[in-house]
């Protein structure tokens, strides 16, 4: 059975790639899960704000600015509790080369241009495989116009691909005006891939308190809408842009994987799962995917994947706005109480 796939220009075992997280603060962690099976791993991001602040300055920052961050645990850390500047981050990145064979991926979590691009050659330097640029932004200036946050974004990627050789996957959010237009314009800037798609972390009240609080809601197996939004998107863009596909967000087990590389995905991205069941069920969902190929005669994964994308696929409107009042006919034959 042949699993390999081709991601950022790197042919890797498999399609299972544990995503950024806190669980690669850890090398020990890091070797777990390349025993477990893991095809690559992406490290926990280093922030911005980590780069640009002084200790006091990123203090105020963090407790002013509650949605700043992707991948932290909290919306509102405590400076002690803020991942390892740059320079440990970079220590990190020379140590878990050493420690593994498999491709270690940077991360980058940032808003701007600035000066943090110069880190990404550092990053580089330290010996990572590939970058993923994680551009979280929550644009509350009402000045501010989607055609300027858009090219910021683009400017972003240039100013990345022009500090670095190594490859660039760019993790965005799918709040864009154009999802389409928008993929192709980070492709036309240099994106080596395009993971889909990152999750804003909402913040919650607390009744009795009268506080915000963190909400981390991680994702479920089977939930109705983590994992079908970066499929769809997936679908749509296969073969539409030369950058790879990475998909993330909801993907907890084989059923999963198969789908959104049947539509398209290079990569299928794991986090909550790993934080849920534990780092060993990369392994097992390696297994209960080999399994599927078996019994169903595929004999590679590049055999399946895009065969079910917008593309290829025999009704191309299902992923359109066409199939919206068939869904709603076909629920409405299974449940006739409602007609």
């Amino acid at each position: 059975m042949d699993l390999t796939t081709n991601y950022l220009g790197m042919t890797l075992r498999t399609p299972l790639v544990p995503s950024a997280s806190s669980l690669s603060e850890d090398v020990d962690n890091i070797k777990r899960m390349e025993d477990a099976g893991a095809a690559a791993v992406v490290l926990y991001s280093l922030f911005e704000e980590q780069i640009r602040f002084e200790s006091r300055e990123l203090n105020h920052y963090l407790s002013y600015h509650t949605d700043s961050f992707a991948e932290a645990l909290s919306f509102f850390p405590q400076l002690e509790d803020v991942l390892i500047g740059p320079e440990g981050y970079l220590e990190h990145i020379r140590k878990a080369k050493e420690a593994v064979d498999i491709p270690i991926i940077a991360s980058l979590n940032g808003t701007t241009v600035g000066g943090w691009t110069n880190y990404a050659k550092q990053m580089e330097d330290a010996g990572a495989d590939a970058l993923e640029l994680n551009i979280y932004y929550i644009p509350t200036e009402m000045d501010l116009t989607g055609q300027e946050i858009e090219q910021n974004y683009i400017d972003i990627v240039r100013a990345v691909k022009s500090s670095v050789q190594v490859p660039v996957a760019v993790k965005i959010s799918p709040f864009f005006s154009g999802m389409a237009n928008m993929a192709r314009r980070l492709d036309e800037a240099g994106a080596d891939a395009l993971v889909l798609f990152n999750r804003f972390y909402q913040p919650d009240i607390d009744l009795e308190t009268l506080e915000v609080h963190p909400n981390v809601l991680l994702s479920t197996p089977r939930g109705p809408l983590a994992m079908r939004v970066p499929m769809r998107w997936i679908a749509i863009l296969y073969k539409r842009v030369q950058a790879d596909l990475a998909a993330t967000s909801g993907i907890h087990q084989a059923e999963d994987v198969l789908k959104m590389l049947m539509v398209g995905a290079n990569v299928t991205m794991l986090c909550s799962v790993l934080f849920q069941q534990g780092i060993g069920q990369i392994r097992a969902i390696e297994q209960n995917l080999i399994q599927w190929m078996e019994e169903h005669e595929y004999e590679s994964v590049q055999q399946m994947q895009g065969s079910l994308s917008q593309i290829n696929s025999p009704d191309p409107t299902a992923f359109e706005r066409a199939q919206y009042m068939r869904a709603i006919k076909e629920y409405l034959l299974r449940h006739p109480e409602l007609g």
